[in-house]
Order: structure tokens, then C-alpha cells, then sequence
């Protein structure tokens, strides 16, 4: 399996599972919020468990950029606001970055 739909699931998965939290606590949702958004916690180590990395840290920092994209598209689309260039712009310098861990060339 490809890394970008394994990043694309876990940030789905925590974003969704944090969000439930936030609902909870500053929304005034229900406690049962909590039951799927902990679930779609544990999906999202899971998920994070398939990348291809060697290591647990150079996953975890990879997968960062992946997340900040997610993250505001969430703002985007749940949240009904727009990114501005700033936002996009350091979206792009964090996407490189996490490119530039994951795939960068490693002493044998």
C-alpha cells in the first residue's frame, strides 16, 4: 500500500477523533461523543503503524505535514474557513519537509 492514502486515513482518523473531544468539551455535545472518536483514535495509530518508514519518530514526523494539510481542509470544509495564502504557503513548506524525511536517502 502507498504511504500518501495510509497518512491521508490516519489524518482522517484523528482529526475526526479529536474533533469528537472538542465537541464534547466546547461544543456541549453529548459524553457519547467520545465513543467513535476514540474509536477513530485507535484507527488512527494503527494506520500510522503501516507506514513504510523505519522508524516509529521518522513516521510520526512525516506523517506532520499530511496532517497539516488535513487539518485545514478540515478548517475549510467543517469549519467554513478559507485558508489564506499563509496557510497554503506553509502547508507547501511542511509538505517538503515531511517528503524530505520520509524519502531522503539513508546510509545503509
Amino acid at each position: 500500500m502507498s504511504v500518501l492514502p495510509i497518512y491521508l486515513g490516519a489524518a482522517l482518523a484523528e482529526i475526526t477523533g479529536c474533533f469528537a473531544f472538542w465537541a464534547w468539551l466546547r461544543l456541549g455535545r453529548s459524553i457519547l461523543w467520545l465513543v467513535p472518536g476514540m474509536a477513530s483514535l485507535a484507527l488512527f495509530a494503527w494506520l500510522l503503524t503501516l507506514s513504510p518508514a523505519d522508524a516509529a519518530g521518522r513516521a510520526f514526523a512525516a506523517y506532520g505535514g499530511i496532517y497539516i494539510l488535513a487539518s485545514l481542509l478540515w478548517l475549510w470544509a467543517a469549519e467554513g474557513v478559507r485558508p489564506d495564502r499563509w496557510d497554503l504557503a506553509g502547508t507547501l513548506v511542511c509538505l517538503l519537509g515531511a517528503a524530505l524525511i520520509l524519502f531522503g536517502p539513508r546510509p545503509a
